[in-house]
């Protein structure tokens, strides 16, 4: 028996934020969020199920991986076999284009990549409802990725988060002007995971009664800026409510903080363009990487401005991307 299957997922950034669960088994979370998929940050990956495996392998970036992290692949791996009778092994090689775990939100275009391959190796159809909530189990962020353009996920009521889904908001040409530069001040894996952090800013933080008071007035907005294509109440929304969730992790106990003095430098740089009247605006998300939004006839001055920063190891640019797709170019 052999079952191969490939595919390819665009990470995202959100624009409101999703910090928090209000379920850890089922990743349901306490605030719905609003993101942009991204065309230039993609995972690919392979699975395969064969009888003939005695055990399951996971490679990624070209490494094979254990401990933790092969078991959230293999635990992903089982909940995809629910759909089936028979379990078998599984092989899984995944590559990606950006650094994992450094606040790019590799696990959301990694499980999505992962949901769609897996499934499809197993032979079955899944609708994008589907694919969304199976995709969340292996990380939130990842729900959205099954789509392209401007996503809503829906935070859901439901016990069971059976409503808690994904659903997109705009097409990836509604809006192919906006841009988002993609700063990289460093690709170390971050010491604090976003799964963690979030259980001990719940717990711990005083403002994150705040938070919640004032998310579903920035998703609400955000939608409206979007549907509008008006840029400055997008770019102001994002990030101010980057900073809230921060400002919500700082007061965690133990503090978490993943700014570096460079995401300071491009945060403050960013404000200075927009003194100067280059409309722009930043966001940041667990991680110290700081991600630029603008619209296409300002991305090039600003392009150049940030990159003269001696803070700025790389750049990479990004428009509304499509939803996680399949290939035949498999990877092995």
């Amino acid at each position: 028996m052999l079952m191969k299957a490939t595919a390819i997922a665009n990470s995202n950034i959100a624009l409101v934020k999703y910090w928090g669960k209000r379920n850890s088994d089922l990743i349901l979370p306490y605030n719905s969020s609003i993101s942009m998929t991204l065309d230039s940050l993609n995972t690919k990956t392979t699975v395969e199920f064969n009888k003939e495996f005695s055990d399951n392998e996971v490679i990624i970036n070209g490494k094979t991986v254990e401990g933790e992290e092969k078991a959230r692949v293999v635990h992903h791996l089982d909940l995809l076999q629910e759909f089936v009778t028979e379990k078998v092994f599984a092989k899984v090689k995944s590559e990606s284009n950006f650094p994992k775990k450094a606040g790019l939100a590799s696990s959301a275009s990694g499980f999505a990549a992962l949901t769609l391959a897996g499934i499809k190796a197993l032979d079955q159809n899944l609708t994008t409802k589907e694919l969304s909530i199976l995709s969340r189990r292996g990380s939130g962020s990842a729900s959205r990725s099954v789509l392209g353009g401007f996503v809503e996920w829906n935070k859901g009521s439901l016990p069971d988060g059976s409503d808690s889904h994904a659903i997109q908001i705009e097409k990836e040409d509604h809006w192919p002007e906006l841009s988002m530069i993609v700063t990289i001040i460093s690709t170390e894996e971050k010491k604090v995971s976003s799964r963690v952090g979030m259980s001990q800013t719940v717990k711990t933080s005083p403002f994150y009664p705040a938070w919640l008071d004032t998310i579903e007035s920035d998703v609400e907005k955000m939608k409206k800026a979007i549907s509008q294509k008006d840029f400055v109440l997008l770019g102001q929304i994002a990030e101010n409510n980057a900073l809230k969730m921060h400002a919500t992790m700082h007061t965690t106990v133990p503090p978490i903080i993943y700014w570096e003095s460079g995401s300071l430098t491009i945060m403050k740089e960013v404000i200075t363009l927009r003194e100067e009247g280059k409309e722009c605006y930043f966001t940041m998300d667990a991680g110290p990487q700081v991600k630029i939004l603008c619209l296409e006839d300002d991305l090039e001055v600003i392009k150049s401005r940030v990159n003269k920063l001696d803070v700025v190891r790389d750049i990479m640019i990004c428009h509304p991307g499509k939803q996680t797709s399949l290939t035949d170019d498999h990877l092995f």
